[in-house]
């Protein structure tokens, strides 16, 4: 999740400069795709953390 964060942080230092159709498109397609898909990477792991502790403490 840090590396996502840096990314970000980086691609909104290169948005301030990079301020065309070429840069909407390539947040759109790239960087939103991949924010939303670590968004929902990271749901998918809390759950199963959860599934996980449920099963420790009934078979521990």
């Amino acid at each position: 999740m840090a590396l996502t964060k840096d990314l970000l942080r980086t691609w909104e230092r290169t948005r301030s400069v990079w301020k065309d159709g070429k840069a909407d498109a390539f947040e759109r397609d790239y960087i939103k795709e991949l924010e939303s898909s670590v968004n929902r990477a990271v749901h998918g792991m809390e759950k199963l953390d959860v599934i996980l502790k449920k099963v420790r403490k009934d078979c521990g």
